[in-house]
């Protein structure tokens, strides 16, 4: 009981440092965007989503290189999708003056879909490599170079789009952080991003003895433990941008993780040497997978609807949905994660 009881004070440490870090991550990121006139969803999308999704990044090549657990490794990067995308939820539940996606803007449809691809490329990979005919380049799977081309493709698109909206956009607003110069911004920031790397890079080794004190599976330990530590930076930053109210800015960050964390699948695969990641893993993670596409599915048709009302004066159905579907998924992991 001792052992297990200083293995969740590792886990809180770990958590809490993240959470901080991924505070001030938050604060030095609107900085930047005040600083150079970024728009919410670029900001979300290439300097938000990316930091915060650093300790799956972290993680995903500790995992595999380290503490040789490439089941941590993927289910840290779907869990975190699927987690991510239960976040949507929560910032409905918690914007009270109006629904959440009556304020979201179009060109996060993009986003969820570029995200939609992705995860079935992914899910295919983790299909197909069970087959003898599946193909590789050297120890690194198809579907890796796939998904690095779908990622800049979703950024270059991205950047064009919001490229157009702010030429055509409002004036130029006077600074809200006179005190701080951009140097000094990014140069926090970049510090802040190296703890949040560090205490990513802990984590694998803990969900590990946790799964081994515990005797649950490492799929269903990647997929819903560390992908909740390691999905805390996207959950204090979103919280934060709801407050400053960017809802923009908050969607942003939480969809353009999902691109970001899909990616790091073919970046694990490239630092495995044993083969293919995806042929090395449990198939339960395709049940993650395709639980990402289908909330994401739902994402899309709730950004063209706009749903008004809430159910129980609650959340948009939107959100009901999405709650739904994210404890279906960790049910299935837990019952069947083995």
């Amino acid at each position: 009981m001792t052992g297990l009881w200083l293995i969740g004070a590792k886990l809180a440490l770990c958590g809490g440092t993240i959470a901080v870090a991924g505070t001030l991550l938050t604060r030095y990121a609107d900085v930047i965007a005040d600083k150079t006139g970024w728009s919410g969803t670029w900001t979300g999308l290439v300097l938000l989503a990316t930091v915060t999704s650093l300790p799956e990044l972290a993680t995903g090549i500790s995992s595999v290189t380290l503490a040789d657990a490439p089941d941590v490794a993927v289910g840290n990067v779907l869990g975190a999708c699927v987690l991510n995308l239960s976040y949507v939820a929560v910032l409905d539940v918690l914007k009270r003056d109006e629904p959440l996606f009556q304020r979201a803007g179009l060109g996060h449809i993009g986003l969820a879909g570029f995200g939609i691809i992705m995860l079935a490329v992914a899910g295919l990979g983790l299909a197909l490599s069970r087959f003898p005919l599946a193909r590789s380049l050297g120890h690194v799977g198809l579907y890796a170079p796939a998904l690095l081309v779908l990622y800049l493709l979703a950024v270059r698109i991205t950047f064009r789009y919001e490229r157009s909206q702010v030429a055509a956009g409002a004036e130029q607003a006077a600074s809200r952080y006179p005190d701080m110069s951009l140097h000094q911004a990014a140069w926090r920031f970049c510090l802040a991003a190296s703890v949040v790397v560090a205490a990513g890079v802990w984590l694998p080794f803990i969900a590990t003895d946790l799964a081994l004190a515990m005797q649950w599976t490492q799929s269903f330990v990647g997929t819903l433990l560390v992908a909740m530590v390691t999905s805390l930076p996207e959950l204090v930053v979103t919280l934060s941008a709801l407050r400053l109210g960017a809802v923009d800015m908050a969607i942003a960050n939480l969809l353009g993780s999902n691109l970001f964390n899909v990616l790091i699948l073919a970046i694990d695969d490239v630092f495995y040497g044993q083969g293919p990641i995806l042929g090395a893993v449990s198939p339960v993670h395709a049940v993650s997978a395709m639980s990402a596409i289908l909330m994401s599915g739902v994402v899309v048709v709730a950004l063209l609807t706009k749903p008004s009302g809430r159910v129980l004066r609650l959340a948009s159905w939107a959100s009901i949905a999405l709650g739904g579907v994210y404890v279906l998924n960790a049910y299935v992991l837990f019952r069947y994660g083995g």
